[in-house]
């Protein structure tokens, strides 16, 4: 029964003020929506950049030339020329778990076609590179094994190498393109992919990667060994066999000295995950200012609450009304306010999220964990800030509070 009565004393106090507890209620409305909105922001582009480097290949262990950066997950291959076709061929005869492993030579040159010309990457590469990095076809069909072996001038373009080099209406199949001035006969387009800046798969250009080395690099080195593991529970074994492999071929004793570095895909998404998780903390603890001074708001309305009602105070303790109750009844308010602010802004920072996702162009995720977390602090904020002001009021002498006027 008597928390009915405080219930209903509660929507009394607070409807006598309503302009008054709008605006109070507002700070925590703003607060609340702000951290959904920041969360959600973070959240969506952890997972954007998470699809993205999954999409990139399946159980991927990718070896660069050049020294491992130190306590980084990437090193940086520069002009370090440390990984040669003998390199790949130890680790497809010596290691064990590999589903596929695929070289590459890249290189950016002027492509021409029909009038037509890009500036893109070109990627000198194996059959295997279509398992180790996702890549379906579209048309024609990719370059083989004995096209490697013959250095074959035969080139798959990506979907926008395609649109760039030939529009949308033509067939490329058969026809030729210009790569450093050697011509090159298109046997295949690649379905659509996407992708951002130079790590675009679409932009690309794939050749047999002999001919890449014969024809353009004039050089045996490859710049990235791309590995996929048969599963991922056997990535990081895999990467020490492949480790062990090429210390051994380069006769490199210590592994801190060695002249390649080897990243997985774990290792990438792991520190991903680490820089956007903090991205996002970030964002939600600025967003979490508005929070407190919405708390702030609650505590400052109690407490002139508190003084408008010295006398209803007084007379209720001189009744025998309990300080449990006074207490109560007052905590009860600031509550009330942070639980319907909190309610509101959690409706408005989904919909904020949609509209950011809509019309910023930004991947934004709202998940329960970030709703169920705005809704705990709203109420922690209203027990944290209510809870001053309704001490007071219970501590208040019934004579002194008739006295007061």
């Amino acid at each position: 029964m008597i928390y009915k009565d405080i219930l209903q004393e509660t929507f009394a106090s607070l409807s006598a003020n309503k302009v008054r507890s709008s605006l109070t209620i507002l700070g925590i409305v703003i607060g609340i929506a702000s951290v959904i909105t920041m969360i959600s922001i973070g959240q969506g582009a952890q997972s954007s950049i998470q699809s993205s480097i999954e999409a990139i290949g399946s159980n991927l262990i990718i070896v660069r030339p050049g020294a491992q950066r130190s306590g980084g997950v990437s090193g940086g291959q520069g002009s370090a020329q440390t990984l040669t076709q003998e390199d790949v061929s130890a680790i497809q005869i010596e290691g064990e778990n590999i589903l596929a492993i695929a070289p590459d030579v890249t290189r950016r040159y002027q492509i021409t076609a029909k009038g037509n010309n890009t500036n893109t990457s070109v990627i000198g590469t194996a059959p295997d590179y279509l398992t180790v990095r996702n890549i379906k076809m579209d048309t024609g069909a990719f370059f083989t094994a004995s096209q490697i072996k013959s250095s074959a001038k035969v080139a798959v373009l990506g979907a926008t190498a395609k649109s760039d080099l030939f529009g949308n209406d033509t067939e490329p199949i058969g026809q030729f393109i210009r790569i450093k001035n050697v011509e090159f006969q298109v046997i295949g387009v690649a379905q659509a992919k996407g992708g951002s800046g130079f790590s675009n798969p679409d932009e690309s250009v794939y050749i047999p990667i002999t001919s890449a080395q014969h024809f353009l690099s004039g050089d045996n080195y490859v710049n990235t060994i791309s590995i996929a593991s048969v599963n991922q529970d056997v990535m990081t074994a895999v990467q020490e066999q492949v480790t062990q492999i090429l210390l051994h071929r380069h006769n490199i004793t210590e592994p801190a000295s060695a002249d390649f570095n080897i990243i997985n895909q774990n290792d990438i998404i792991a520190t991903a995950s680490n820089i956007t998780g903090t991205f996002t903390i970030l964002l939600a603890s600025i967003a979490g200012i508005s929070l407190l001074v919405g708390g702030i708001g609650i505590m400052n309305m109690m407490l002139t609450t508190v003084t408008e009602r010295t006398r209803e105070i007084g007379l209720r303790k001189a009744v025998g009304v309990k300080r449990l109750y006074i207490n109560l009844q007052f905590l009860s308010e600031a509550v009330a306010l942070t639980f319907f602010g909190g309610l509101v802004g959690i409706l408005l920072g989904w919909l904020a999220s949609l509209a950011v996702s809509r019309f910023a162009g930004l991947v934004t995720q709202v998940s329960l964990s970030s709703i169920l977390l705005a809704f705990g602090v709203s109420a922690a904020v209203g027990i944290a800030f209510g809870f001053y002001p309704a001490r007071r009021a219970a501590n208040l002498s019934p004579i002194e509070a008739l006295r007061y006027e």
